[in-house]
């Protein structure tokens, strides 16, 4: 489906469908520190009547759940379509309309997750009852995680049930907003977080302390260079939206008063790779040179003092499934490739952890996602269902051997 041919495309019969499926889903407060549990039943029970065979895969604590819903046989190579159920927070005061109540307004739907990515997710409730009348010939698996913005943490567990089928899935499409265009490869992102450890007193007498903070920023300028020689030096994939990989410090946290010297700060960082080779050797790469640079400096002045590691969590990159034998059946309906990707998505998780290739085809822009009035065009959704169309009618006409 190229973008001329969508645009002269008719308005979707179900669109109406699609919009009121989103509205309920923006309903649900799913930020990711909450249980989504309400939702996933939603969606559960909304599939089953249609005669989906449902697969619900808890986490430890069973507040938080994956689903599968699968249309069609088990004896062919199927089509995953996967999305996550989790929102970021939405607590900024300059939201325009409440936040979990979908507001409609000069051809958009407003709303947390309108975007990112329930819109998807919306459009998958609309196409399903057609997947459901459909002679399919392959499976099509509908899959939603939990905890997508917080590290990809459902995912792995769908990508493990789905590679144990007799007969795995042979290729997946990721929801993530893309303008309904085809992406091709996506970073991966090792999420950190380092606990400086000095020694305290009152401030007057600063020089004979460890100030935990200072030796935080100095930390902090080391990974701020290593992201200035990315920029310089590369390795480089113009594909990408962001040529190359890329750090970049988020939070930090230190000090008790002003005139105390800390012994204590915290601070979190990220390291976006556009090499999934490199990420782990660049990360301790970085983590030993800080650590030969300033910890015995640090000691010198008392052997309590350090710096701690912590990984917050990791996901891997997307490798280019443009290669692969479902990908050329596929490439008639596929829309104009949109490149790659700096943003995550659980499409490295398909790959690596499922053997599962994949792409991100979504409804959206990721431009509004994880912003105050977010919001997905209502002609991203009208897209979204066609191209949804086509894929069904492709998986009924055929068969793979």
């Amino acid at each position: 489906m190229t973008t001329a041919a969508a645009d002269t495309q008719t308005t979707h019969k179900r669109l109406a469908d699609a919009k009121t499926h989103l509205g309920d889903l923006i309903g649900f407060d799913t930020t990711s520190a909450n249980s989504n549990r309400a939702l996933i039943d939603h969606m559960a029970g909304y599939f089953e009547g249609l005669g989906a065979e449902i697969t619900i895969l808890p986490d430890d604590t069973g507040e938080k759940a994956n689903l599968v819903a699968r249309f069609g046989p088990t004896d062919a190579p199927g089509i995953v379509l996967s999305g996550h159920t989790d929102v970021v927070p939405a607590r900024e005061t300059s939201w325009t309309t409440p936040p979990f109540a979908m507001d409609e307004r000069d051809g958009r739907l407003y709303g947390r997750g309108s975007c990112d990515m329930k819109g998807f997710s919306a459009c998958l409730m609309a196409a399903a009852p057609a997947f459901a009348e459909m002679n399919l010939k392959q499976p099509l698996y509908l899959c939603f995680s939990y905890d997508e913005e917080v590290g990809c943490l459902g995912a792995p567990a769908i990508a493990r049930h789905l590679a144990a089928l007799d007969v795995p899935p042979e290729f997946a499409i990721i929801g993530e907003p893309s303008e309904m265009q085809l992406v091709t490869g996506q970073k991966g992102k090792i999420a950190m977080r380092a606990i400086v450890t000095g020694t305290s007193g009152h401030s007057s007498f600063a020089p004979a302390h460890v100030n935990a903070v200072e030796y935080a920023a100095r930390a902090i300028d080391h990974i701020q260079a290593r992201g200035r020689r990315y920029e310089a030096e590369g390795p480089f994939d113009d594909d990408f939206t962001v040529a190359h990989a890329t750090t970049l410090v988020t939070m930090i946290e230190g000090g008790v008063a002003t005139n105390v010297t800390p012994d204590h700060c915290s601070f979190t960082f990220e390291l976006r790779s556009i090499d999934g080779d490199a990420a782990e050797p660049d990360l301790k790469a970085l983590i030993d040179e800080v650590d030969a640079t300033l910890v015995p400096e640090m000691k010198t002045k008392s052997e309590d003092t350090g710096i701690e590691w912590q990984r917050i969590f990791a996901y891997p990159a997307m490798g280019d499934a443009s290669a692969c034998e479902a990908f050329a059946k596929l490439r008639p309906i596929l829309p104009e490739s949109g490149g790659k990707v700096s943003y995550g998505s659980e499409g490295g998780v398909f790959e690596i952890v499922g053997g599962i290739p994949a792409v991100i085809i979504g409804p959206g822009s990721i431009r509004q996602a994880h912003k105050p009035d977010e919001f997905v065009d209502i002609d991203q959704l009208d897209r979204c269902l066609h191209f949804l169309d086509a894929l069904g009618e492709m998986v009924t006409a055929q068969r793979n051997h």
